[in-house]
């Protein structure tokens, strides 16, 4: 058996993804708390304000980041879906929904945030703009996903129910992401592309840094919550009985 079929088998393994995953989460809350507070502190007190905008450019070091991480984790979330729906991998189909209440928070961190940007930017909270539509619609299906998942008492069957609605709502995220494009919208096209930045450096590294700093967030709150998930569906089995007599480490 190569190393890959290996390690794709472990991963489908309930104990062995508990103790693996239970050495990771530290680490990732560690590097998101560092990576949080140099961000932060180069984006509010480093960073220079906006000739145009002013102090109110400051919310980007939130909002960018979220909003990313808004759009990456959806497709993770829906990864995980293919996983759980062709291989029926168990493990797979807990980080598919330990993902969309992660994913359902940054999107409504982009929009309210969003929001808050817009009213001395634009001069106006909410406005139907394909932007910020097509967010909207984002975190209606990571609720539609959570809804699906919990309308069902049988775990396997909700996770394959809720897998079919996350794929299906990948044709989202063209939307989101080219809607700038296609549409007349208030929001500029990306500033940060394969082609280079238009960002000066001074407030680009602080943006990077935080973008960094979510992705850790988010691999130890899935993490966390995947573990959680798996010990309460295998509570009567020995390895979790074993898991939480050592402290559920």
């Amino acid at each position: 058996m190569s190393r890959l079929k290996r390690l794709f088998h472990q991963f489908g393994s309930p104990p062995w993804f508990y103790r693996f995953s239970g050495k990771l989460v530290p680490w990732l809350w560690v590097a998101f708390a560092l990576l949080a507070a140099w961000g932060l502190y180069r984006g509010l007190v480093v960073a220079p304000a906006d000739y145009q905008q002013g102090e109110s450019v400051r919310i980007m070091y939130i909002h960018v980041p979220s909003a990313w991480m808004s759009w990456m984790v959806y497709a993770v979330m829906a990864g995980f879906g293919i996983c759980a729906l062709v291989w029926r991998v168990r493990v797979a189909e807990i980080l598919m929904i330990s993902s969309a209440p992660v994913g359902a928070a940054f999107t409504l961190v982009t929009l309210v945030s969003g929001s808050l940007w817009g009213r001395p930017t634009w001069g106006t909270y909410w406005v139907w703009d394909a932007r910020l539509t097509s967010e909207l619609v984002l975190l209606f299906l990571y609720l539609g996903v959570i809804g699906l998942y919990n309308a069902f008492d049988e775990p396997r069957k909700a996770a394959r129910a809720a897998s079919l609605l996350a794929i299906v709502g990948l044709v989202n995220l063209p939307i989101i992401h080219y809607s700038v494009n296609w549409w007349n919208t208030l929001h500029q096209p990306a500033s940060i592309g394969l082609d280079g930045s238009s960002i000066h450096p001074s407030m680009l590294w602080p943006l990077l840094i935080m973008a960094a700093a979510t992705k850790f967030y988010y691999g130890a709150c899935l993490l966390t919550r995947a573990r959680n998930r798996l010990l309460e569906q295998d509570r009567g089995k020995r390895w979790a009985r074993e898991a939480l007599a050592e402290g559920g480490r």
